[in-house]
């Protein structure tokens, strides 16, 4: 240690000041560059700001009516196109917003906070079937979708199947080559829009003889001959977000519905599906502020023992907790974001934020409930129905234990 410090103080005298001054600027420059992942620009700042207040007036009205009735009320479907929240990054020239993939996260957020089966909608548009067209379709297929996506259609990712779920490259859906066309042939579960997308990004397996590696993308539409979708899930939450069956007979698709290269759909799901995550991770995070953001209100307000009960010690320092987690949770979903936009390697991000605001949603809803006593416990407070949204967090789009696979096969990789 000696040794090493005489070496470096011999190397700032002989570079004298000169190094010091140099660095210092480097410092002062790095500074003055960086600002807060939770710092938002001026657009992304608006866009939250209208989305909120979309939010708490078109939607939160319709909330309970949408979860009985299983469905996405039609008027505030027509109000998310409207107010291109259903393309927010497809791009002007085609009729979409042309924002950022952050502001596709604040969408998330935002919307989540009021109700977050609309946000299964609106996530899965924009992270993964606006994105996979924009990414990896022909001009002639962006030309064709994507002004439709950004201003009347709902897609629809089927990937999932009754025996290939975190397996998910296990798929028996095939599509069988017939001169110019594709045959498919087979049937997808737990797929998310399908009540009411009129274009599905199906992956079948059209070399089967090549394992995952004959895995490819096909856009088909809802009117397609052979496409039918089953009945709704009925589900513990979420239930306005429609869940289905969808099922290929002879399903008949040119060969120019491939998106993307033959073969590369094993790659296209897993590579879109972590931005998917980062999404999830927004819904998340919203959930869990929309539904602390109603508690606390309530904690100021009820009183016991002739004090309001945020007064206790033991609520302070349970509520002081759980803020502070969210806002971790937060922050590991920003910043797996500003890598996506910044072009940088996410993968170990995506899955940190996707697994560390789930968990931390769950818990937020479960201590809201305890803190809201026998009301929590009733339909007359939307803290029960997050409670019952959050669940799937942990589920859809990656369980936890495979985001934890994920992250460590990235710490292996560092160590190594």
């Amino acid at each position: 240690m000696g040794s090493f410090s005489r070496v470096f103080n011999g190397l700032i005298k002989l570079k004298d000041s000169a190094l010091i001054l140099k660095t210092g600027k480097q410092c002062a420059s790095y500074a003055t560059a960086s600002k807060p992942l939770t710092q938002l620009s001026e657009d992304e700042l608006l866009m939250k700001e209208s989305v909120s207040k979309l939010a708490v007036t078109e939607i939160l009205p319709k909330v309970r009516k949408m979860e009985d009735e299983e469905k996405i009320d039609e008027g505030v479907l027509s109000s998310l196109f409207a107010n291109g929240l259903m393309g927010v990054e497809i791009e002007e020239e085609y009729g979409g917003s042309g924002c950022s993939f952050m502001s596709s996260i604040i969408v998330v957020e935002e919307l989540a906070k009021v109700d977050p089966a609309v946000t299964v909608l609106v996530d899965i548009q924009n992270t993964l079937i606006n994105s996979l067209f924009r990414k990896l379709g022909t001009p002639q297929q962006k030309q064709t979708y994507l002004p439709k996506l950004a201003q009347n259609t709902v897609g629809s990712f089927c990937l999932s199947e009754a025996s290939s779920g975190s397996d998910a490259f296990s798929l028996k859906t095939t599509a069988t080559q017939d001169g110019d066309d594709y045959i498919i042939n087979g049937a997808k579960m737990w797929i998310s829009n399908s009540d009411l997308a009129d274009v599905f990004l199906v992956m079948a397996n059209a070399n089967p003889s090549a394992g995952y590696r004959g895995i490819t993308t096909f856009i088909v539409d809802r009117n397609t001959p052979g496409l039918s979708i089953g009945k709704k899930e009925k589900k513990l939450g979420m239930s306005a977000s429609g869940t289905c069956m969808v099922y290929f007979d002879n399903v008949r698709v040119p060969k120019n519905n491939i998106l993307g290269e033959f073969g590369k759909g094993y790659i296209y799901a897993a590579s879109f599906l972590n931005e998917g995550r980062i999404g999830i991770g927004a819904q998340m995070v919203g959930l869990a502020q929309g539904c602390l953001d109603a508690t606390i209100k309530y904690t100021l307000e009820r009183k016991q023992f002739g004090q309001e009960i945020f007064a206790f010690q033991s609520m302070k320092h349970d509520i002081a907790k759980i803020v502070t987690e969210i806002e971790a949770a937060r922050l590991l979903v920003y910043n797996a974001a500003r890598k996506v936009e910044a072009g940088e390697p996410f993968i170990q991000e995506a899955s940190m934020a996707k697994y560390f605001s789930s968990e931390v949603a769950q818990k937020t809803t479960v201590k809201c409930i305890d803190w809201m006593g026998g009301v929590g416990f009733t339909r007359d407070y939307l803290q029960e129905k997050f409670y019952r949204d959050v669940k799937i967090g942990t589920i859809y789009e990656g369980t936890t234990n495979m985001q934890l696979e994920t992250i460590a096969k990235y710490i292996r990789k560092q160590y190594s």
